[in-house]
């Protein structure tokens, strides 16, 4: 299915739960970062038996979502046809085909795609001599420690350990995978499925109503398009457990894959609470001094973090925070730009966070499940 304009990308829609096979795995690893109740993130990593845990655990400050591999899967690309798929590559061939390892980098940010280049060919090089370098851990630790806080070398070192085993690291990891879908997935799969479905069929039915530009803001709850986002064909799918942030991949210079948060507003990520994540999310947010002011010189005009900082007298890396948990809250709009990002505040956001709470409160039925 394709929508085109003269003046839009064209569209494609993609689906399949095997996405959020990998997505879901990925924010249970780092919940905070996508404002997931820790303890529950953690009761959920418990039920996968403890030698599977850990490998997941020490592989992921080297990888993401395959979201390449995921998309060249065929129909109906569930999780169990993933998992199937991903049995056929023989096992040394196995983590280098899934995380496309070999294919080049695109996009317009040259820092990013340096290194990535980086990255590609310190895992390659690792694979193919079966030993990695002092310096190798170095250049991990900074790029994870860049992105998502300090992480432990020796968390580094395993994984490279386990990487410089190609063959044991491919046949570990399907079985790591196969037992987190057998102890989690495999019920969640049907929980989130019929969500999934019909977060696409409103996009679809938003997108021939709005410009591209208005749809981008709206399915990425606040990502404003261009810096990052060029791209003449964006292949748009939905995710559920990344509400309302969003994954994206450039393919080739003319083709992005776009994962768009499809939680829906009055859902918990956790089956059965009552409360929802983006009411708490937004709530929490607001209840902040320094969140307050920021969104209230957001209000008047557009500005960076270091331009709130000055203005505040609070140190960048506070001010990023406070950002960070109004993003979470999807209270902000955001441009990515090579040099600083941009905030303005999304005041249908705020509106919003009205009529959620009315509602939350006038609901009829608000018993906890036994």
């Amino acid at each position: 299915m394709t929508k085109t304009t003269p003046t839009s990308p064209t569209i494609l829609w993609d689906f399949g739960t095997a996405y959020e096979l990998f997505i879901s795995l990925h924010v249970l690893l780092e919940p905070e970062y996508f404002g997931i109740r820790p303890s529950y993130a953690a009761s959920i990593r418990a039920r996968v038996p403890s030698a599977e845990r850990k490998l997941l655990e020490e592989l992921y400050p080297l990888l993401g979502v395959p979201l390449k591999w995921l998309h060249s899967l065929p129909a109906p690309k569930d999780a169990i046809s993933a998992l199937w798929a991903l049995k056929q590559v023989p096992p040394a061939e196995r983590m280098l085909l899934l995380y496309s390892v070999n294919n080049p980098i695109k996009g317009n940010n040259q820092e990013e795609i340096e290194k990535h280049k980086i990255w590609q060919e310190t895992l390659l090089r690792v694979a193919n001599k079966g030993k990695w370098t002092d310096s190798d851990v170095d250049f991990f630790q900074e790029l994870f420690s860049k992105k998502h806080g300090t992480v432990k070398r020796e968390t580094i070192v395993s994984a490279l350990n386990w990487w410089s085993r190609p063959a044991e690291l491919g046949e570990a990891f399907l079985n790591a995978m196969q037992s987190y879908y057998q102890a989690f997935f495999e019920e969640e799969e049907k929980r989130i499925e019929p969500v999934l479905r019909a977060a696409l069929e409103r996009a679809q039915a938003l997108s021939a109503t709005v410009s591209f530009e208005e749809l981008f803001v709206e399915l990425s709850q606040g990502l404003q398009l261009g810096g990052e986002f060029s791209a003449s064909k964006f292949i748009m799918t939905p995710a559920f457990w990344i509400t309302p942030l969003v994954f994206f991949d450039k393919f080739d210079e003319d083709t992005m894959l776009f994962a768009f948060g499809a939680r829906p507003a009055d859902m918990s990520v956790i089956p059965g609470e009552i409360v929802p994540d983006a009411l708490v999310r937004s709530l929490k947010a607001l209840a902040d001094p320094t969140r307050l002011k920021i969104l209230r010189y957001l209000t008047h005009e557009k500005l960076t973090p270091s331009e709130i900082a000055r203005r505040l007298k609070l140190r960048p890396p506070t001010v990023t925070h406070h950002l960070r948990e109004l993003r979470i809250a999807g209270l902000v709009e955001l441009s990515l730009t090579e040099v600083e990002n941009r905030y303005t505040i999304r005041k249908q956001a705020l509106n919003a966070v009205y009529e959620h709470l009315n509602s939350f409160l006038l609901a009829e039925s608000l018993q906890e499940p036994a």
